[in-house]
């Protein structure tokens, strides 16, 4: 039986074809709960760009598809259950670097970036929190 896809799964294909809100996602990132894979007694996450990017995933199916290319087959991942609200608000500003959330990394057509930018991020770990400010005065 398929289950049926995640909420923020489907406004990730809607944005990805030209439509919907950005400001809709970014919300719905926010009240979703995502699957963080552990490592190394932390959260699971990349660089690139300059940016630390944390893993999240919308769903078991989409875990696995990253399971897979990232661990031996018969190895476990462990993960933690968080809201994308929690990542962004509360994780990315103690990691001391740039920093945001990439989504479903390994669903081919369906992975979504959050980038450390305000309104995303809070304003004093955004990497544009000066030009935002600045165009805010003018």
């Amino acid at each position: 039986m398929q289950q049926p896809k995640a909420a923020l799964a489907e406004r990730i294909a809607e944005r990805r074809r030209g439509g919907d809100d950005p400001r809709a996602l970014v919300g719905e990132m926010r009240r979703s709960v995502l699957l963080v894979p552990m490592a190394d007694g932390g959260l699971w996450s990349v660089r690139s760009g300059g940016v630390r990017w944390i893993c999240g995933f919308t769903d078991e199916a989409a875990l696995a598809r990253f399971a897979l290319r990232h661990t031996r087959g018969d190895q476990p991942m462990d993960y933690a259950a968080l809201l994308g609200a929690r990542i962004v608000d509360d994780i990315v500003p103690t990691l001391g670097e740039p920093a945001g959330l990439a989504v479903d990394i390994a669903t081919e057509d369906g992975s979504m970036f959050f980038p450390p930018v305000v309104g995303i991020v809070p304003e004093a770990v955004a990497v544009d929190a000066a030009a935002a400010g600045e165009g805010a005065r003018s």
